[in-house]
């Protein structure tokens, strides 16, 4: 999954099609409604991602109104029931206000929209969101634009192994090795942002994230040997010259 803003459209548009060699099976593209032109101007987003599947967000909503808002938007704009519900209850660390979070879903989904919840990294809350109907969580990795990676991978583990609906770990993501970590310990997808389109060469941020999340998926398959805390002779003892 690839996130988009619109600081700066044109710049977007030549990097986004130089990503699409690289990057090519991405998705969904997010896009948030409050920071995105949908009047059909010649560079908006909308016109840019034309025959891909677009995930609305509620990027910037602090409140349920404007979060039910947002997502209706989205819906008769762009003609789609799904939506990347963002609910901020922390304006200095954009963490999401994990009750109204819950009980915005919730309803949500009995308006018959497909949601798919930005989180905390809790595994009761994204427990809570399976339970009310979405489907899918979001739990971040660290905060927003941060980078700092997986921060707390063994709640990320628990979400993981106990999720009965996927996995797609967002926010924080800072290089490629963070992305194949998110795999390897049990994440569906990643959500990725900032760690491409600030990184000083994004078109070829793009091509390690591709890869990284391919080799994190094959290590998850693959199981990983067993974490010891003495050392284990990879060779035979038996037989060795002069024993």
């Amino acid at each position: 999954m690839l996130g988009l803003m619109q600081d700066r459209p044109l710049a977007m548009t030549h990097l986004f099609d130089r990503a699409e060699r690289y990057f090519p099976r991405k998705e969904i593209v997010t896009v948030s409604l409050r920071r995105v032109s949908l009047a059909g101007d010649t560079d908006d987003l909308v016109e840019l991602l034309a025959g891909r599947r677009i995930l609305p967000n509620t990027a910037g909503c602090s409140t349920r109104r404007d979060a039910m808002l947002t997502a209706e938007l989205g819906r008769e704009a762009l003609g789609t029931d799904w939506v990347k519900l963002e609910l901020i209850g922390d304006r200095e660390t954009l963490y999401p206000d994990a009750g109204e979070l819950v009980a915005t879903a919730g309803e949500l989904v009995r308006e018959g929209f497909t949601v798919l919840p930005y989180a905390t990294d809790d595994p009761v809350v994204c427990r809570r969101l399976a339970d009310v109907g979405c489907a899918a969580v979001m739990p971040l990795a660290s905060p927003i634009g941060s980078g700092m990676g997986l921060v707390n991978p063994y709640n990320l583990e628990m979400v993981c192994n106990r999720a009965t609906v996927p996995v797609i770990v967002d926010a924080g993501i800072g290089t490629a090795s963070d992305a194949a970590r998110a795999l390897e310990i049990g994440a569906d997808a990643v959500l990725l942002n900032t760690a491409i389109s600030k990184a000083r060469n994004p078109v070829l941020m793009a091509a390690a994230m591709r890869d990284a999340v391919a080799a994190g998926r094959a290590a998850r398959r693959a199981g990983r040997i067993p974490r010891k805390g003495y050392a284990e002779a990879s060779s035979p003892q038996l037989g060795m010259i002069g024993s």
